[in-house]
């Protein structure tokens, strides 16, 4: 792949009414779908983004949590020593994030972390965004994208349905924000 066509996509599970996670930062609820092929999906990808309370939430492991990716960790407030293979973007996030993208190599994955993926989205770093909708309804918890943040138009490229787990894959391109 090439460094003009590396994105950074943001994926992630939702729930219908739009959580990243419940209440109380559980995931339990998110449905694996026997057809989905994790080989082929990490694949894609050589670098994860990956802010600090989702990173705390899977434990800190580096190396995109055991599958050998690069791990940005994106926090101004995390204060110990990072796990081998993690790097800490403080400062200059967004000239860092350009900076990876520019970079010959995969995909970029942002994982998890709606606050993270509100201030990218909003600096036009973001370039897809993939959801996969599980057929829940949490009542609370962690938003996909919190509130307040402008508008974002996005372009539907590709969706799939999950007809054993009842789980929608949906794939966006992102377009400007509207204000």
């Amino acid at each position: 792949m090439t460094s003009s066509t590396r994105r950074l996509r943001y994926q992630v599970a939702a729930s219908l009414d739009g959580y990243i996670a419940g209440p109380n930062g559980e995931a339990d609820w998110i449905v694996i779908d026997p057809e989905l092929d994790f080989t082929a999906l990490f694949a894609q990808f050589d670098t994860v983004l990956i802010g600090r309370r989702t990173f705390d939430a899977i434990g800190g492991k580096g190396g995109g949590g055991g599958i050998g990716m690069a791990t940005y960790l994106v926090s101004r407030t995390f204060d110990r020593k990072p796990p081998k293979g993690v790097t800490v973007i403080r400062d200059r996030v967004a000239e860092t994030v350009a900076e990876l993208k520019a970079k010959p190599g995969k995909d970029i994955w942002l994982f998890g972390g709606g606050d993270l993926f509100r201030s990218l989205a909003e600096l036009g770093l973001v370039d897809t965004v993939e959801v996969a909708l599980m057929p829940v309804l949490l009542g609370g918890g962690i938003p996909l994208r919190p509130a307040p943040a402008p508008r974002l138009t996005m372009t539907l490229t590709s969706h799939r349905v999950y007809p054993t787990t009842g789980t929608v894959m949906l794939e966006y391109s992102l377009g400007s924000s509207t204000r």
